[in-house]
């Protein structure tokens, strides 16, 4: 039987684990999410802001018509980077659990409880053949009986819960940005700017006026500003020194 050269055959199937413990169809799917528009998210004193960042290649393209935040119950929302077909799976199963919770038990899902079914969803598709795992990570947003809550699930189906954090291709900018400013009790406006900021941040240019999208969750539900609100938020920014 021949030997199969380091690294073949290891990558074929979603079951089989490497030598030193890797399931590599698991970390190609974090690619994916890798190559994905950033997003970040951040908690304030009310609520969670979610801030995403459309990245429209075409001046053709319709940008109403990419979806990359999405209300999945009146106290939940998600942002998605990378596979956006695979979101929309997400989404959709996200949509018919908290469904599924009202009718049972006639009230709203728990945040935490959502985030572990579909962490858990996500998990089935790394441990069974002739599947594959998604390629596309979440941040979950969402106010509760349990307080606010933000988490950021990876294909594998880990998640963790974060006061801020991003994903996608500026994740790591993104994380270094709110690290060093992110604070608590702030006001829905400083939390808006500190969001668009860590968003051009990770750009290294200044944030396209078409391409940015914000979802509030707070008391009051979800809810997306206008394009006009939007605006109005990144004209309050300092412009950005290109020089340094």
């Amino acid at each position: 039987m021949k030997m199969q050269p380091s690294g073949r055959g290891y990558d074929h199937g979603i079951t089989t684990f490497s030598p030193d413990g890797r399931l590599f169809q698991v970390e190609y799917a974090r690619e994916s999410v890798k190559r994905g528009t950033t997003t970040a998210g951040l908690k304030f004193r009310d609520g969670v802001i979610l801030v995403v960042d459309k990245r429209i290649n075409s001046r053709l393209i319709i940008p109403d018509s990419i979806e990359k935040v999405f209300k999945i119950d009146n106290h939940i929302g998600f942002a998605t980077s990378g596979l956006v077909a695979d979101a929309r799976q997400l989404v959709q199963r996200a949509r018919v659990e908290c469904q599924i919770n009202r009718i049972t038990y006639a009230d709203s899902v728990p945040v935490t409880t959502l985030a572990k079914k579909i962490c858990d969803f996500k998990q089935s598709f790394t441990q069974y053949g002739g599947s594959r795992p998604f390629g596309t990570a979440l941040l979950i947003g969402g106010v509760d009986d349990e307080g606010i809550h933000l988490f950021e699930t990876d294909p594998s189906g880990a998640y963790q819960s974060y006061h801020a954090g991003g994903i996608g291709s500026g994740r790591s900018a993104v994380s270094d940005f709110f690290e060093s400013n992110w604070k608590e009790n702030m006001t829905m406006n400083a939390a808006i700017k500190m969001g668009l900021e860590a968003l051009r941040n990770s750009l290294d240019s200044e944030l396209n006026r078409e391409a940015v999208e914000i979802a509030i969750i707070d008391s009051s539900g979800y809810r997306t500003l206008s394009r006009e609100d939007v605006n109005k938020n990144i004209d309050k920014l300092k412009p950005l020194d290109l020089d340094e």
